[in-house]
């Protein structure tokens, strides 16, 4: 079949997917104290609206592969950032605290299939080889770098002089621009028109190759959580670092895994992707424990500059392999593995609570070390096989 789409007008789009993605979910994080203050949420009503953004991220992960696959990406595209707009303007605009609900559903909703559908698209659009496609899927990943480590840097400064709303109201029309670009360009066709069959569901789900993919997903991804969540807390209740100092620890491992996935979408096209992988596990359990030993703040600096590294290649090297498996059904694939990974992401993070509830946070380096454990068993006694199976 001719190719009737712009490799690099998609592969824009997927950017600029993703970036919304980051920009979105780190902006709710920046103004959720604000939001807490201005309705007086008590902890339950707060607790409310923190597990409705990754249920409905959960929802927009299992929902966009079959979209994907039957209609392609343009219609889902332009679903889920009109979903986005309507829930930060409902945020900026909302009277109560149901409204503020629904706002946070749909931005999950539409980031959940946001982050699935840009990293299936630039699969898809990617030569057939793991190298190639894990490559740009790592700069992919740039992009919500860009919006992670740029969004509290900009909310820090316009928040001196704007109100969270008057953000937020801008944030959502700036979406407008996107929105266009997505209208207008053409996509690659959809691969399965006539619908997935709940045969072909069955099949996937009892697939122990993808099964296995999607639990390394599940700790990586509970390992980038638990960072991201724990982290600060972590370096200010035991090791008396400031509060500032923390979230620039905080800040340098998101610029840390920001510029390696840059550098990895230049060597994976010339690296193969499983060693980059088991290498890339060796250096966190090095960042984990100079996190575990350390007791001044360099060394902690050091140890998330190695954890940022580490953490990097997960995603874009096992995407790479599930978009190997499932060719035809690469969107429901790669939103089944996303949902493992979300997850995982969730379960990991309320065990990290139960934990520092229970024992103290100065275990929070142990329960990387478990997590990371399993990425390096899954990565030296289940990956081999599967990648010398599908070469």
């Amino acid at each position: 079949m001719t190719k009737k789409f712009n490799f690099w007008f998609v592969f824009t789009a997927a950017c600029l997917g993703m970036l919304l993605f980051g920009v979105v979910i780190i902006s709710l994080g920046s103004i959720f104290p604000s939001v807490i203050e201005k309705f007086d949420l008590d902890k339950i009503q707060a607790g409310s609206l923190a597990s409705i953004l990754p249920a409905g991220i959960l929802i927009g992960s299992l929902v966009f592969g079959p979209v994907v696959d039957r209609y392609s990406y343009r219609n889902l595209f332009l679903i889920c950032s009109v979903l986005t707009i309507a829930g930060i303007e409902g945020i900026a605009f909302a009277p109560g605290l149901f409204t503020l609900q629904v706002s946070f559903l749909l931005i999950g909703f539409g980031g959940g299939a946001f982050n699935g559908a840009t990293s299936a698209l630039v699969a898809d659009i990617s030569a057939e080889k793991p190298g190639k496609r894990s490559a740009n899927l790592s700069f992919l990943g740039v992009f919500y770098g860009i919006g992670a480590f740029g969004v509290p840097v900009l909310m820090a400064v316009l928040s001196s002089s704007w109100s969270f709303e008057s953000i937020l109201q801008y944030t959502g029309f700036a979406i407008i621009l996107p929105l266009i670009y997505f209208a207008s360009i053409s996509y690659p066709p959809a691969k399965q028109k006539q619908g997935m069959t709940i045969k072909s569901g069955l099949v996937m789900i009892k697939d122990t190759h993808l099964l296995i993919l999607g639990m390394f997903l599940f700790f990586e991804s509970a390992l980038e959580g638990i960072i991201s969540n724990w982290s600060t807390t972590f370096l200010q209740h035991e090791n008396t670092i400031k509060s500032a100092d923390a979230l620039y620890a905080l800040s340098i491992y998101v610029l840390s895994l920001t510029l390696t996935r840059l550098l990895l979408s230049s060597l994976l096209r010339q690296l193969k992707p499983l060693h980059v992988l088991q290498c890339s596990i060796v250096v966190i359990f090095i960042g984990v424990f100079l996190l575990l030993l350390s007791h001044t703040w360099i060394w902690f600096v050091t140890g998330f500059v190695l954890l940022g590294i580490g953490t990097a290649s997960g995603f874009p090297v096992i995407l790479g392999y599930v978009g190997e498996l499932y060719i035809k059904l690469r969107g429901t694939a790669f939103g089944f593995v996303f949902f493992i990974a979300i997850i995982g992401n969730t379960f990991m993070n309320f065990l990290m609570g139960l934990i520092a509830q229970k024992f103290g946070i100065d275990k929070y380096p142990l329960v990387l070390l478990f997590c990371t454990f399993f990425l390096l068993l899954i990565a030296t006694v289940k990956l081999p096989n599967i990648v010398r199976q599908n070469n």
